[in-house]
């Protein structure tokens, strides 16, 4: 058995994440709920893939930002076109690419900055170990 991930965090504000991953990166909003518990949330993702993201929001506890540049969700899209097209929807939805502060991801990848600081990395290479 595959386990699946799920990659949860919390966020001071879940509408301009919203914007970034699910309209600029194009993932998939999978479920959402409010006042459960005290916190509204997103999950985010594609239906087939094992794994969502999902994003926390607690009015009464600041999230803050990332602790550093290099907290990063790596993407592997090893189709040239399948790439420029994820790149150029980051933009279009108006978010710039930002220098990696590892360089290596800058020599096949493009980096974008969520509103939080972290940093998701569009690769253009397969993901190979």
């Amino acid at each position: 058995m595959i386990a699946k991930l799920r990659v949860a965090r919390p966020t001071d504000n879940l509408p301009a994440l919203l914007r970034f991953y699910r309209d600029g990166l194009g993932l998939t909003e999978l479920a959402a709920f409010t006042g459960h518990n005290g916190f509204d949330g997103v999950m985010l993702g594609h239906p087939q893939a094992p794994y969502h993201l999902e994003f926390t929001h607690q009015p009464s506890h600041p999230a803050g930002r990332a602790p550093t540049a290099d907290n990063l969700l790596v993407f592997y899209l090893p189709n040239a076109a399948e790439w420029q097209q994820a790149v150029d929807r980051m933009r279009a939805a108006g978010f710039a690419p930002v220098a990696s502060y590892n360089p290596y991801w800058d020599q096949l990848g493009c980096t974008f900055e969520d509103p939080d600081g972290y940093r998701v990395v569009l690769q253009r290479a397969a993901w190979a170990l």
